[in-house]
């Protein structure tokens, strides 16, 4: 028997960790080295495997080489095999905020429909390593260095612990030529600017470890996030307990609410307003996270969140001065009164 190949091995072993016990899977392939790796062993050790590619319409061929993939999935036995096209156009953010909104919307919408239990991504090591050093660029808090999350709703990263370099040995083991995308290198995105000339000089001056350093770190600020999440949703929750209903949850993307869908087929509602004796006597760690909660639920887009907004809801209780409303994104509006942090027309 042939010796199956390392960097194969390692990937097929990550997939085979990360796969859910039974169930359809989608594995979102954009036709590069990463993902195609993802395709590949999600094919070996997976029962039930499809294959779903997103079309962003940003570059002449698009359609042409998502056909392409489409036929060489079907060929290679993945089942289904789904062709996204979506619209860039008229989002809010820059191109590469956008184009990642469309493409999750329509992956989430994809599995829906197919009926898939979890959408595998390829984000490896390294990419987990870029973005905690944009995370740590733009000034981010744990939130933002805790990087990306191994799981979010039906969202798998089964690479994150595998080095790119390993998945394009594997894609080149087993799989057809990869395509690169010309944005992986185009350093008009800071992605591309950190892939190219940032993280390698890093490794040069501090050693390759430096780049599973960088993802571990991600691991470590993830688990100490996830425990203060709880701390701080366990505290809100205290907060109003009577306002509990049965309604059952629609399909977690992992995208939307972080409280609204709980895991006891319930759905939380938040009130309109907070009590500053509730408050105050909370450790900073906790209150801005119950602050940042109480935000997004009242409607307030994450993406458009910022630590700026949760900072001048936070100085409303610990800093009061008088200071007028609080306006957070998606036109909300919050003040301090009678004792309470209130939400306003």
């Amino acid at each position: 028997m042939a010796r199956i190949p390392p960097a194969v091995a390692a990937v097929r072993l990550a997939v085979r960790r990360a796969l859910p016990a039974d169930g359809l899977v989608l594995v979102a392939c954009s036709g590069g080295a990463d993902s195609l790796a993802l395709a590949a062993a999600a094919r070996f050790v997976g029962a039930d495997v499809g294959l779903v590619t997103v079309d962003h319409g940003l570059q002449a061929g698009s359609a042409e080489r998502a056909a392409e993939l489409a036929a060489w999935a079907s060929g290679a036995g993945f089942a289904p095999v789904l062709v996204e096209t979506v619209s860039v156009a008229g989002r809010p953010g820059g191109p590469e905020a956008a184009a990642r909104t469309a493409r999750y919307e329509a992956l989430a919408a994809a599995a829906e429909r197919a009926g898939a239990v979890a959408v595998l991504l390829g984000h490896t090591r390294d990419d987990q390593a870029e973005t905690v050093l944009l995370a740590l660029a733009r000034g981010a808090g744990p939130r933002g260095l805790s990087g990306m999350p191994a799981r979010k709703g039906i969202f798998v990263r089964p690479l994150l612990d595998v080095a790119r370099a390993d998945t394009r040995k594997a894609c080149a083991a087993h799989g057809p030529a990869p395509w690169e995308d010309p944005q992986n290198s185009d350093p008009a995105f800071a992605r591309s600017r950190v892939r190219g000339k940032a993280l390698p000089a890093l490794v040069e001056a501090l050693g390759p470890a430096v780049v599973a350093n960088l993802a571990r770190s991600a691991s470590m600020i993830a688990a100490d996030n996830e425990a203060l999440d709880e701390l701080a949703a366990a505290v809100l929750w205290k907060t109003e307990a009577r306002l509990w209903t049965t309604e059952q949850p629609a399909l977690d993307t992992g995208v939307g609410s972080e409280l609204s869908q709980g895991g006891w087929g319930r759905r939380w509602l938040l009130p309109d307003k907070l009590e500053i004796s509730d408050l105050s006597g909370m450790r900073m760690a906790v209150r801005r996270r119950v602050l940042h909660m109480w935000a997004r639920e009242l409607g307030a887009p994450g993406g458009a969140l910022s630590h700026r907004h949760v900072e001048a809801l936070d100085a409303l209780v610990t800093d009061w001065r008088g200071q007028g409303a609080v306006h957070l994104p998606g036109g909300i509006r919050v003040v301090r009164d009678h004792g309470a942090l209130v939400r306003v027309p």
